[in-house]
């Protein structure tokens, strides 16, 4: 498998025939908001993909800061991916319940942020995976520490000020992955902000619009590229992505990726960030 080249995405069945590869990690990324009462870790240990380790998003994150799960530094995120068994040069396969958007992408987007491709999503994810009857296990797994270098790709992050400089500049399309009610304002948000609604000239795709609603996979790429356009996306400009706190942002930023937008950058604090800011304008239905 070293020399086998992978899209962003793996089926099910390309998983299954490699799961005895030495060089493939699966990680199962799963993680839920408090308000779920429910747990990724503990839904982990219930059962989990044969061989696979729990990445914690909130383990794996800025700890000087009150925003959820923001990216740590290079340093801090090799240390911590290597002690989850993986080394430069594996093939890194991420997980979770929930189709992408409950971190699986977002770690996919970690490991492009920090300089490394060799990452992929398991289409439809755990669902997908167990509805076809593949085996799953409950034993824990204790991997041997890696050895994991990581070098920050700024090009695929973007901050507060970047963000509210390009208000002026109009150079990025920013595309907002959260459902309708949050992004006209008509909803409160997962997490406590200031002020509801959208960034101004943003559009507005939720990211379960990428998703079959049957098996959980992206829809195919024709579909794909029409979601976009029908929002007025020009898949030819650069575009951002953002959501409630940089997690269903990233399942919208592997969209793009899959249709050969390989640039498109994920605006890190999303509105956790920017909904908290003081001097930060939001637009909400009429």
């Amino acid at each position: 498998m070293s020399d086998e080249i992978l899209d962003a995405l793996v089926s099910t069945d390309w998983l299954e025939e490699h799961l005895g590869d030495p060089d493939l990690k699966i990680l199962d990324c799963t993680w839920h908001h408090v308000s779920t009462n429910l747990d990724g870790r503990t839904q982990y240990r219930g059962r989990h993909l044969p061989g696979s380790v729990h990445f914690d998003i909130d383990h794996v994150a800025d700890k000087s800061t009150s925003l959820p799960h923001m990216l740590p530094s290079a340093a801090d995120f090799a240390k911590k991916v290597g002690l989850l068994g993986v080394s430069n040069g594996d093939q890194i396969v991420v997980y979770d319940r929930l189709c992408g958007g409950s971190a699986a992408a977002r770690v996919w987007w970690m490991f492009r942020a920090f300089g490394y491709d060799k990452v992929a999503m398991l289409d439809g994810g755990y669902g997908k995976w167990t509805k076809e009857k593949r085996v799953t296990e409950m034993s824990p797994v204790r991997p041997e520490p890696g050895a994991f270098t990581a070098e920050f790709k700024p090009s695929l992050v973007r901050a507060l000020a970047e963000m509210k400089a390009n208000l002026d500049s109009g150079l990025e399309q920013v595309v907002d992955s959260r459902g309708p009610g949050k992004f006209d304002g008509s909803q409160e948000d997962l997490f406590p902000t200031k002020k509801l609604g959208h960034i101004p000239n943003s559009v507005n795709i939720p990211w379960g619009d990428l998703i079959d609603p049957e098996s959980g996979a992206f829809i195919p790429a024709e579909a794909l590229a029409g979601r976009f356009h029908a929002a007025g996306v020009d898949l030819d400009r650069p575009v951002v992505t953002t959501c409630g706190s940089g997690i269903s942002s990233c399942v919208t930023a592997l969209g793009l990726y899959l249709l050969g937008h390989t640039t498109a950058a994920v605006y890190d604090g999303s509105w956790a960030e920017w909904g908290l800011a003081e001097d930060t304008p939001a637009a909400a239905a009429a």
